[in-house]
């Protein structure tokens, strides 16, 4: 039995994602991470407004978990002509945070470089497939 490559770096993709994921629901909950996202400038919890941003970005980290499952075959298989557009949307996005994780004057928010530049390398690979 051969196994497919492209799957697996959706898988690689989407555990990375789910580790973004965490982090954005225990910023929501009120964990005092702050100094680890938004530039590192605040130390300390959320304010409420901003759990209201984490609970978006959960959302939309979920949203590119589905494009990235759909277009590999895995879930949503009816979906796959529009997944074959909004990959790119997720190739973007991975390489967008990565840069931004990279350039950040905070020591910590940069651990989460190379996370993003992973997924941006992963998605890209099932982009071009």
């Amino acid at each position: 039995m051969k196994v497919q490559i492209v799957p697996i770096f959706a898988v690689i993709y989407n555990v990375l994602n789910l580790s973004v994921i965490i982090f954005q629901v225990r910023l929501a909950a009120g964990l005092p991470w702050r100094a680890a996202s938004t530039g590192g400038k605040f130390p300390g919890k959320y304010r409420p407004k901003m759990r209201v941003v984490a609970v978006i970005n959960i959302f939309v980290l979920m949203l590119l978990t589905m494009i990235v499952l759909s277009r590999t075959g895995l879930v949503l298989v009816g979906f796959s002509f529009i997944s074959r557009k909004l990959i790119w949307v997720v190739v973007a996005f991975t390489f967008s945070r990565a840069i931004m994780n990279t350039i950040t004057k905070s020591k910590i928010e940069r651990i989460w470089s190379p996370v993003a530049f992973a997924q941006f390398f992963t998605s890209l690979i099932i982009a071009l497939s």
